[in-house]
């Protein structure tokens, strides 16, 4: 009506009476409807709880293996695994142990870790922040980013945990990561293909701010072959991902001076945001090492669960660590003399009925592979190991590359692996190649 200030309530929305009847209703039938018990079961008599748990059968607690695993019947070694090597009372010549450049019995650094153990014990009982920290190990990571030329360098005690703390410091759930050589990952992708898919495809808006790794070997250990590393620099720098270079098998052998593969291929190390290695190696020693710029190994010190809650490294084993970089600084040839021994015993071996080698002649750790698969791996694995016996029966130790089967994403065939070192002599290296044709054609033929 004109003039009146009454004023009416605005009308709510269908939907919202629609939604407030549907609540109403349910309430209502909330209240009326009928409340219903668990019938009760009736209690069992002893007697029948007995015969339960009689009849009761846990799953085990591991899994069946059978007795002849190659895991529960291993070698035993009598004295260091050097040069040569006394296996199951059978003196032979070391072809299986990652002695690369021959100092696991070095007199040099036999002493240096003797002179350690007298002034510092044999362990150290607690983490590095936790009086785990001795002045031989700050002298260790000194001397280690001097060698490889960075700005810092952390040691771990224990060389697998290296790699496996630093992948996790920096990386966090979703983190795409494409695992190049690494075990386990050794599918037939192509990487460019992959970082392309993975990183913009799928979803372009969240890979603008999304950390990506490429994790690779330096060297491959599956396959005895080195990482195509300048391409993997190039997609670095076009898709913007992280590449975090693990050099294991390449330190100490690759290189003018054996800093890896970077020297190799002539990479500057700013191109690499972290390198990380064992010293179980080429050093003769226990534990690894990441190096780069300061603040990604900071981050380390903060986020690194190996070294954060591992009891440290061992003084004996970082002096003799440091006394091993002593001599590969001393003496730069001998990664010219490994490179040339390899070569020769990869020229010996080829032709071999029945066996191919598997690897590139500057590797020191290759492998020999069936030429021709039997179909069954149990099979295939059953006459490499008679190929192994043989050659041990006349003084040549070798080994079966060994896998986690259950864990590998691609399982590699199975393989012989042969490890050459500076020790080896050119006859010994010849009388290997012949012990190892001759036990193929035993075995084979």
């Amino acid at each position: 009506v004109p003039g009146r200030a009454e004023q009416w309530p605005s009308l709510a929305p269908a939907y919202h009476l629609i939604l407030e009847g549907i609540l109403i209703l349910w309430i209502i039938r909330l209240l009326f409807s009928k409340t219903y018990k668990l019938q009760e079961r009736s209690d069992l008599t002893v007697k029948e709880k007995e015969e339960l748990i009689e009849e009761w059968q846990p799953e085990p607690l591991v899994p069946p293996v059978s007795k002849d695993h190659p895991a529960l019947n291993y070698n035993i070694v009598s004295g260091p695994p050097s040069h040569n090597i006394v296996v199951n009372g059978k003196k032979c010549v070391n072809f299986a142990s990652f002695n690369f450049l021959g100092l696991l019995d070095n007199a040099r650094v036999k002493a240096a870790a003797l002179a350690s153990l007298k002034k510092y014990g044999v362990g150290t009982c607690g983490p590095r922040g936790f009086y785990g920290t001795f002045d031989v190990h700050l002298d260790l990571e000194d001397r280690l980013a001097k060698f490889m030329k960075t700005e810092e360098a952390i040691i771990y005690s224990y060389g697998f945990a290296t790699i496996a703390s630093a992948i996790p410091a920096y990386s966090k759930r979703g983190s795409p990561f494409h695992l190049h050589g690494l075990p386990g990952s050794r599918c037939p992708l192509n990487l460019k293909c992959v970082l392309f898919c993975f990183f913009l495809l799928k979803n372009p808006r969240k890979a603008r701010v999304t950390r990506r790794f490429i994790v690779v070997e330096g060297l491959y250990m599956n396959t005895g072959t080195v990482c195509p590393l300048p391409e993997l620099v190039k997609l670095k720098y076009k898709y913007k991902a992280r590449i975090f270079l693990e050099e294991s098998l390449s330190f100490g052998v690759l290189g003018e001076h054996g800093r890896g593969v970077t020297e190799h291929f002539g990479i500057s190390i700013d191109d690499i945001d972290l390198i990380s290695a064992n010293m179980e190696n080429s050093l003769a020693s226990v534990g690894g090492f990441c190096c780069g710029r300061s603040f990604v190994i900071d981050h380390q010190r903060l986020s690194g669960q190996g070294y954060c809650f591992s009891a440290s490294l061992p003084p004996l084993l970082a002096a003799a660590a440091i006394e091993a970089l002593n001599i590969m600084e001393e003496n730069p040839g001998i990664f010219l003399v490994l490179k040339e021994k390899c070569e020769r015993i990869h020229k010996a071996l080829q032709g071999i009925s029945g066996l191919k080698v598997v690897g590139e002649s500057l590797s020191p750790a290759f492998h020999l592979q069936l030429t021709d698969s039997t179909g069954a791996r149990e099979k295939d694995v059953t006459l490499l190991q008679e190929i192994v016996n043989h050659c041990m029966n006349r003084g040549i130790a070798l080994t079966q590359a060994r896998y986690l089967e259950k864990e590998e994403k691609c399982l590699p065939p199975p393989s012989i692996r042969v490890v050459v070192t500076v020790e080896q002599t050119d006859e010994e290296l010849e009388r290997a190649a012949r012990i190892i044709k001759e036990a193929a054609q035993a075995v084979l033929l």
